[in-house]
């Protein structure tokens, strides 16, 4: 295993914010909204040629993926910046993807067939492998507070896409909406309750949120063509985009089933990806490549870092993980602190 500390850290405050001060800090990518202030801290893993965080827990621990010699391997960020990356026996690939607040994660690696398989690591190192019955692609999203797991997995062929529940116990269910021609979880809360969105026949894509019991219920967006979710919080509110013809949407789902849609100002393009249990949406735009914070009551604040910046997840301390590109097309970790 091998540990690396965090690399570097910017404080931006906006609220007094001389020009000369505003110039320098845009050139090195940085631009923050009118009274705000935030800190980034970027970091790379060790060796790594790209760095992809996915996932924070409330604790601040970050999991992700990073490339180094034409490989993928898992890691796991501690809050005090020290970097442990890890594999599972007999990968070629491996990409974290969900972290929960006892330090689990879970994702997927590839083996030498090209097969990949789900992963459960415990926090102290020590990783379970599973697939569903017939898998020969399993791919883990999301992972609650209990240890139990949501993602998707294709039989042989590849010819349908499949939702599955891994419980805490390792017994896994499988599952699609009625009329699904390919289902795709992402994320699970602390009460088992699973959200995705699902194929039809015609190829469009529509939203489903799967309760405890198993009832699914399915959604879309006023006006929506392709409807994609990508996260759901402890209250049952669900964040994703969808598209209405011309451009993505960003949307929140409360759960009673309200639908609000949003766009950052001046967005062409809104993918709208984690949502916390403040009800606080992060996500990124375009164009330029912006990430964005969208707070409860409707205000959004753009950041960006490097030449383009992706937002992916939001913790209940508001702390926001993912990446950004530098002038390079290097891409590095961050995480944003409010």
């Amino acid at each position: 295993m091998i540990a690396y500390s965090q690399r570097n850290s910017v404080i931006v405050t906006a609220a007094v914010f001389p020009f000369r001060i505003c110039a320098a800090l845009c050139v090195l990518g940085l631009s923050v909204s009118a009274n705000a202030k935030a800190i980034f801290t970027t970091f790379d893993a060790p060796g790594s040629t790209d760095t992809e965080p996915q996932s924070i827990n409330d604790t601040g621990s970050i999991t992700g993926y990073f490339f180094e010699s034409n490989a993928a391997h898992g890691f796991v960020r501690a809050s005090d910046g020290t970097i442990t990356a890890f594999d599972p026996s007999g990968s070629t690939n491996t990409f974290a993807f969900s972290i929960n607040s006892t330090g689990t994660i879970t994702g997927e690696y590839d083996d030498s067939s090209n097969n990949s398989h789900g992963f459960v690591r415990t926090a102290d190192g020590t990783i379970t492998t599973f697939d569903p019955s017939g898998s020969v692609d399993t791919d883990p999203r999301s992972i609650n507070g209990t240890g139990v797991i949501t993602g998707y997995y294709t039989t042989i062929g590849f010819h349908q896409f499949h939702a599955f529940v891994h419980a805490s116990n390792g017994t896994i269910t499988t599952f699609d909406p009625s009329g699904s021609t390919n289902t795709f979880a992402s994320g699970i809360n602390s009460t088992g309750v699973i959200t995705g969105e699902y194929e039809d026949s015609n190829g469009h894509s529509h939203g489903f949120v799967r309760a405890a019991d198993g009832t699914i219920t399915e959604f879309d967006p006023s006006g929506s063509i392709n409807t994609s979710t990508y996260s759901i919080n402890d209250a049952g509110s669900i964040t994703g985009d969808y598209n209405d013809g011309s451009h993505s949407h960003g949307f929140v789902r409360a759960a009673d089933g309200t639908i609000t849609t949003f766009d950052p100002s001046g967005s062409s393009a809104t993918s709208a990806l984690g949502i916390n249990d403040n009800g606080r949406v992060t996500g990124s735009y375009l164009p330029g490549s912006h990430g964005f914070v969208r707070m409860s009551n409707g205000t959004i604040k753009s950041f960006r870092v490097g030449r383009s910046t992706s937002s992916d997840s939001i913790n209940s301390t508001n702390v926001i993980t993912e990446e950004y590109e530098d002038s390079n097309r290097v891409v590095h970790g961050f995480l944003r602190s409010p």
